[in-house]
């Protein structure tokens, strides 16, 4: 599990913000734990992907943009209209 994680929790739902460097498999091992939502990249293209834990997996939404503001609000927008929130 991550220690010590940036959280963005303006808003519900609280968002971990992951650093670029973090491998996948790391991703998965926390939120399999935590089942909080992850903000993780940017990637090498730039962008955002958004990780959450639905029933028994991590589902990955990519490509929300390569600004952290705005891929966190599009991200909790992602989370609520699937219900996450």
């Amino acid at each position: 599990m991550f220690e010590d994680l940036d959280c963005d929790d303006s808003e519900e739902p609280p968002i971990g913000l992951v650093p670029a460097d973090v491998p996948w498999d790391e991703v998965y091992d926390h939120i399999k734990i935590v089942h909080s939502p992850l903000l993780v990249g940017p990637d090498a293209s730039g962008e955002y992907a958004g990780a959450y834990w639905a029933d028994s997996k991590m589902v990955v939404a990519e490509d929300l943009g390569s600004d952290q503001e705005e891929a966190v609000s599009e991200f909790r927008d992602l989370l609520r209209e699937r219900g996450q929130v």
